[in-house]
């Protein structure tokens, strides 16, 4: 550590102090922390999640506790309250700790206890952007982006203007943890962070002026089966810059939305079915993940997962092994995938295109098909009979707990 203004060592003004224990400030001090919050609770008997190196998992005797870590804000859930107290009572004899009761909110995301279940949004943190951005009073309007949207201009935008582009663009990045029904719009103005124009910063504003109008729109978590599956999409060459494609994933467990993503390829597809195969290998790599984050919640499956597609081409070279001359170039990916489907881990399955809920993360859609692609995503808003924090919640529902914890 530099040596503190106004104790400097004359002698020697190039010398820096070496640090017997961390301290608050420090790029590693996180980490530290992390690591002595962890190892407490490793010894209380907690395990590391393989999934998650965040997610600590107590289970003896039945009883279950699940904390999730997050540097100094922590999750708590679990089946037995006795245990709830007596863990939060040895760690308080060591931590300073301030129990928030159940939640509501955490790490800038307001969870909703609603008739049916949780409703998780960013009504707020999306209300602080739009302030931050100079249009809390803006005219909404209905969808992120139009149909036809030319991503190229001339016109760059001045240096100031640009940094502030980007700061807008890398806050709506944290939006879509809540807010799938973005993700697209969000990656495609990300793309253009290094040389922004004219045009990516109209985009922008659309973009606000859409979330004016939803700013409750979130995910609720209900009660449903616990059985996962996924859709998978593509576009062809959608880029008209370098005519890469996009990659578009979605997964549910039950009627639940719990994973996402919108990507662009790597490298370009010389087909369809190439782009579609590739979009199947992603999923595929996040489904496995989600298999192994779910069996250590105890949800387990005999049946393989089912994801869908809506190009026949490429799930005929998913559940066909021979040997395809016109697709060797993609023979990682292709014997990923049939990997996963000889292990029964999934099984890819067809579905029509205007079914295809992966559709709202490859491109831009007329209102119409957003509008039905967002409500099968269930990006919802509040039901509006709520339930609170009443104690009846509390009995029906899992222990939940949120503490913010500092080393003492």
């Amino acid at each position: 550590m530099s040596q503190p203004t106004g104790f400097k060592d004359s002698l020697h003004p190039d010398y820096v102090c070496r640090l017997k224990k961390s301290l608050y400030g420090l790029k590693q001090s996180p980490r530290k922390w992390f690591e002595t919050f962890s190892t407490y609770l490793v010894t209380y008997g907690f395990q590391h999640s393989t999934a998650d190196p965040s997610l600590l998992i107590y289970n003896k005797d039945s009883r279950l506790i699940y904390i999730l870590v997050y540097v100094d804000d922590i999750l708590l859930t679990g089946n037995d309250q006795a245990q709830i107290t007596h863990l939060l009572s040895a760690l308080h004899n060591i931590f300073h700790m301030k129990n928030l009761g159940s939640i509501s909110y955490f790490l800038g995301m307001q969870v909703l206890h609603t008739t049916t279940g949780f409703h998780l949004s960013q009504s707020k943190y999306a209300a602080d952007i739009l302030q931050k951005a100079g249009m809390a009073d803006c005219k909404s309007i209905s969808s992120p982006i139009a149909s036809k949207t030319a991503f190229t201009g001339t016109s760059l935008l001045p240096p100031a203007q640009a940094d502030f582009f980007k700061q807008l663009v890398g806050s709506l990045q944290y939006l879509t943890l809540t807010r799938p029904d973005i993700a697209y719009t969000v990656n495609r103005l990300c793309q253009h962070m290094h040389q922004p124009q004219e045009v990516h910063f109209q985009l922008l504003k659309r973009l606000l002026r859409y979330l004016k109008g939803t700013l409750s729109f979130g995910l609720p978590l209900v009660a449903t089966t616990l059985c996962l599956s996924a859709y998978s999409d593509s576009d062809w060459a959608g880029d008209p810059i370098d005519r890469r494609s996009t990659t578009g994933y979605c997964a549910f467990l039950g009627s639940n939305l719990i994973s996402w993503q919108v990507k662009k390829q790597k490298t370009v597809a010389r087909s369809s079915t190439e782009a579609e195969y590739r979009a199947l290998a992603t999923a595929a790599m996040d489904i496995i993940w989600l298999q192994r984050l779910l069996g250590e919640f105890g949800i387990t499956s005999s049946s393989p997962t089912t994801l869908f597609c809506d190009n026949i081409s490429s799930i005929a070279l998913a559940n066909n092994p021979v040997f395809h001359a016109r697709t060797k170039h993609i023979e990682i990916d292709f014997h990923f995938v049939r990997e996963c489907i000889n292990n029964r881990l999934l099984q890819v399955a067809h579905i029509h295109t205007t079914d295809q809920l992966a559709d709202l993360f490859t491109k831009a859609l007329s209102l119409q098909r957003f509008q039905f692609l967002r409500h099968k995503l269930t990006i919802l808003e509040p039901n509006t009979s709520l339930r609170g924090g009443d104690k009846q919640c509390d009995k029906q529902g899992p222990i939940s707990t949120h503490a913010s914890t500092t080393l003492l």
